[in-house]
């Protein structure tokens, strides 16, 4: 909803986003620990430069020298040393990240593909003062000459798969394979000495033998033993002697495949002693404080990643927390989570208990057996009524009906008590198989949609995912040492790898905020230690004067949360007032029923009927709602992409009480969605004093659900269409392929918006920054030689080539950060920045926390630079970004994310809900029958560009309407 104004957003500080957005979470956890790439086929080692002679900036006056074009470094070559004993060898001293060999500040070209630039200097200097701090970084030390041996693993069943089976193993089947294969020989497969990816890699630290082993072990009891056939072949003898050779500049290339293996080792005894969920790993057992209510428990667990740094090998660890299904019998889950659930009153409540069981996964208690079941449904009879026939196993006489409570008597000696009830269906295959409830169990690790949470959960899930600083400081040390994490079981040891269990510590610095106007010439100084500022008795920059807006009540008609609009219009107008945005009486005020928001063709009629009362020449209408509703996505859709008209949203709520900070983060919204200025910088960016336009370019990518399988990503790109202010942005989104996260289409909506500058302008912007949002450490080369090209060959003419810095930004990763000397909230303070010892070893990277925490443990932004034709230092590259922060236009303080990038993620979302009207629309207008069909098969309609257009009078006006 609108109207948050300074709340909205990331600029909160929280530990994570957590917006509740089915786009935001779109299964980006390709990030979290994915420094290294995944495991399964390793990649070829990466040809970056490392250890060359120092860079050597251009002077800024002059022509940027053209690309070097180096030959291509040669892959890394296959070891053919023979196996050798694991002497004890000190690992190579840590270097601190330094200035390295660089022709230019352009990323360079290794044949023909860019490679990220290097750092250009030793790390920024500039600092109002330094701050010692801890970061969730521990030092990973190995045993140089040792070797890891890597085998490629294949498991196949030896019966051949099912017809309609796909014959695919279940991932927890290949670990109890892989036990299996230890526990038979001990002595030949030691466990203590074997870590698997659970999938087609062993890694070992003992020589293993190859061929092809039968492993045989039964899931059920008196059922047939399965047996298996495990191929194991050697891969590559993994020769740490190599790391520590990269680590002290004697290898040019990062030994990937050594830190994969590494990676793989260390993630072992969780995947032993946790349960596995995606990347992380959480425990099996949970106490009463992790109870949320309604059957669902918070179940804090881990995420951890290994990634070459400045110090060496760092191994980064933090504190995770998920919903989760309390693994308990189905009917005491039922009792919590179906509200006001009764047992002997079962026919009133079936369609709600079939809704939460459907796909659960549940083991059975009527005999020992470690295999799971998935729920189908529920049967259609009681329990008492069910039979099946049973065949003759000898074949001698015909099947006879038995009675399902007579065969669990004789055939397990269990009676059923409620027989009264249905049974559960956990066949398969279109085959039926029923297990009355009272013998069934949720098992453990199931995760609960965040979406299907009520407001209490969410709230109490949110206290426990956003522990203080303090706190989790704590809990990510005690996880380090504990015996079922990575350090644990004697594994890591075996490998010859010793983490120190202590976090690194690093000398961060804190940057100077910048100088601030507000309106009437107005020089602000932001509060010293939180950045913010207020707008008591200050004007905003500059005030849009708003002649024509109007006012449509969808609360009229509630019962408990109706608008007072004799109280909150003038309240609105005169904050408005005070704060140099000149605001008549609106031109009409409308009634309306949230009944609306659920019926689209009432509330086209009635988007529809304001237009024309308002012969088109709104400039904002304001939506009060008495709550959320989906059918808010509509609303923005058809006015935004049909009628052409901008609207502002509010909860009936929030409005009545008026206070002060409400109306006036309202009006800053206001005032940006119609062209205004709320706060401008006062002096110019760093690199960019002197002549010439710049503009600055935010891309990003949403990314549907992970339970959607179909929905198009909708990609975003925002450009500034201002200077020096810059802080007016206009925005293009268009949908492209599912969670494709390359911008297919970035060349083209950049030159629109380099037209579009250039036209409000008189002139095209002689210098750009791009900020790209979402991308993981292996993506980067997609950025690099795709989409950077892709904008060039778009942009570029014979008569124009602006110079280009391209940086990516990224919040979804693991490194946290922890002042020794704690403030009252133990964050960090605004504007701290590190660029050294837990940054990469070369290339040009930082992190800047640039926003005050107030909920949880600040997470700063990961930057990476990977392009640069301007010559940033490091100073002048955080001085820039940590200065872009504060002019985000709907709050008083520096946000959490260059603006850049936080619009495009607006713009996406924006798109988002495009997407989900047009569906709903589709839906709601077919009959019940083919509306699946139809969803379906429009798909190629819903990657049309057309439908996310804005309306001919926003695009030409560049409204920043997303915001």
């Amino acid at each position: 909803m609108e109207g948050r104004g300074e709340r909205a957003g990331r600029g909160r500080g929280r530990a994570e986003r957590g917006r509740g957005r089915a786009g935001r979470g779109r299964g980006r956890g390709r990030e979290q620990g994915q420094e290294l790439g995944h495991p399964t086929h390793f990649q070829q080692p990466s040809s970056i430069p490392i250890g060359r002679p120092p860079a050597q900036r251009w002077v800024p006056h002059q022509p940027p020298p053209a690309l070097v074009r180096s030959p291509a470094i040669p892959v890394q070559p296959p070891s053919s040393t023979p196996i050798r004993g694991p002497p004890a060898q000190q690992p190579p001293p840590a270097r601190p990240a330094s200035v390295q060999s660089s022709t230019s500040h352009h990323a360079k070209e290794t044949g023909d593909k860019l490679i990220p630039v290097t750092r250009p200097d030793k790390g920024g200097t500039n600092a109002v003062r330094s701050l010692p701090i801890r970061v969730n970084h521990f030092f990973v030390k190995f045993k140089s000459d040792n070797i890891i041996m890597h085998y490629d693993v294949d498991i196949k069943s030896e019966a051949p798969p099912k017809k309609g089976s796909s014959g695919k193993i279940p991932k927890s089947t290949l670990f109890m394979i892989r036990e299996k294969l230890s526990s038979d020989n001990p002595s030949k497969f030691p466990a203590s000495s074997i870590a698997y990816d659970g999938e087609k890699n062993i890694f070992s630290a003992v020589e293993l033998p190859t061929g092809k082993f039968k492993v045989e072990f039964s899931e059920v009891e008196d059922t047939k033993v399965y047996s298996f056939i495990v191929t194991i072949n050697l891969v590559k003898q993994l020769e740490l002697q190599k790391l520590s050779d990269y680590f002290s500049g004697k290898l040019p290339y990062v030994p990937r495949e050594i830190l994969q293996a590494m990676d793989v080792v260390m993630k072992e005894n969780p995947a032993r002693c946790m349960i596995s969920v995606g990347r992380s790993f959480y425990p099996h057992q949970f106490s009463r404080e992790d109870e949320l209510g309604h059957g669902i428990i918070a179940s804090r667990g881990i995420q951890q990643s290994l990634k070459p740094t400045a110090q060496g090998p760092s191994f980064c660890l933090d504190f995770s927390v998920v919903p989760f299904l309390k693994p308990v019998p189905v009917l005491e889950f039922l009792k919590e989570h179906v509200n006001r659930f009764n047992l002997n009153d079962f026919k009133n409540f079936r369609r709600e208990v079939e809704a939460a069981l459907q796909g659960l996964k549940v083991r059975v208690a009527h005999r020992r057996t470690g295999q799971k079941f998935t729920v189908v449904g529920l049967t259609s009879q009681e329990t008492r009524d069910l039979s099946f026939l049973a065949e003759d196993l000898e074949g001698k006489d015909s099947p006879k009906k038995v009675m399902l409570v007579d065969y669990f008597k004789e055939k397990y000696d269990r009676d059923i008590i409620y027989k009264h009830i249905p049974c559960l269906d956990v066949g398969k295959n279109n085959r039926k198989n029923y297990v009355p409830m009272e013998f069934c169990t949720l098992v453990e690790g199931q995760r609960y949609p965040k979406e299907n949470m009520d407001r209490y959960i969410t709230q109490r899930l949110k206290q426990e995912s956003l522990p203080p600083p303090a706190v989790r400081e704590n809990k990510i040390c005690a996880m380090v040492r504990a015996s079922n994490g990575p350090c644990g079981g004697g594994i890591i040891d075996s490998f010859g790898i010793d983490v120190n269990k202590n976090m690194t510590v690093v000398s961060a610095r804190v940057i100077e905020p910048p100088e601030l106007k507000l309106g009437g010439s107005s020089r602000i100084n932001v509060e010293k230690d939180k950045c913010h500022w207020n707008l008591v008795g200050k004007w905003v920059v500059e005030g849009i004067p708003v002649d024509r807006w109007a006012v449509i009540d969808f609360s009229a008609k509630d019962r408990y949360n109706r608008l007072d609009p004799n109280w909150f219009i003038p309240k609105f107008i005169q904050r408005c007032e005070k704060l140099g945005i000149r605001m008549k009486e609106p031109l009409f005020y409308e009634t309306a029923n949230m009944f609306a928001f659920s019926n689209f063709s009432v509330l086209r009629g009635l988007l529809d009927q304001v237009s024309k009362k308002a012969r088109g020449q709104i400039q904002i209408l304001v939506c009060v709602m008495a709550g959320r509703h989906p059918g808010y996505c509509y609303l923005k859709w058809y006015s935004e992409t049909v009628i052409g008209m901008v609207t502002q949203c509010c909860l009936s709520g929030p409005a009545n009480k008026a206070s002060d900070q409400y109306l006036a983060n309202l009006a800053l919204k206001l005032n940006a969605k119609l062209g205004g200025s709320n706060v401008e910088l006062i002096e110019r960016l760093p690199r960019f004093e002197g002549e010439g336009h710049v503009m600055f370019i935010g891309a990003d990518v949403n990314h549907p659900g992970s339970r959607n399988p179909t929905s198009p990503s909708i990609a975003a790109v925002v450009a500034t269409m201002n200077w020096p202010s810059a802080n007016r942005y206009a925005a293009r989104i268009c949908p492209q392929a599912h969670r494709v996260e390359k911008i297919q289409n970035i060349g083209g909506m950049c030159l629109e918006l380099v037209e579009h500058y250039a036209r409000a302008n008189k002139v095209k912007p002689q210098k750009i920054v791009v900020f790209r949002d979402g991308v993981s450490e292996g993506q980067f080369d997609m950025v690099l030689n795709e989409e950077l090209l892709d904008i060039k060959r778009a942009i570029q003419t014979e008569n124009y080539r602006p110079t280009i810095t391209l940086i990516v930004a990224r919040k979804r990763h693991l490194t946290r950060m922890f002042p020794h000397e704690r403030n009252f909230n133990g964050n960090v303070p605004p504007g701290t920045v590190v660029d050294t010892t837990v940054v990469h070893l070369s290339e040009f990277d930082f992190y800047l926390c640039s926003h005050y925490g107030t909920l949880g443990t600040s997470k700063p932004t990961h930057y990476h630079v990977l392009y640069d034709e301007h010559g940033f230092t490091s100073d002048q590259i955080q001085k820039l970004t940590y200065n872009l922060c504060f002019t985000f236009a709907r709050c008083t303080k520096p946000v959490s994310l260059v603006p850049p990038v936080y619009y495009a993620d607006l713009a996406a979302y924006r798109g988002r809900m495009y997407y989900d009207a047009m569906v709903a629309e589709a839906e709601s207008s077919a009959s019940a029958a083919s509306s699946s069909s139809s969803s379906s098969s429009s798909y190629g309609a819903w990657l049309d560009e057309r439908s996310y257009r804005w309306h001919g009078a926003l695009e030409k006006e560049n409204m920043m309407f997303f915001v």
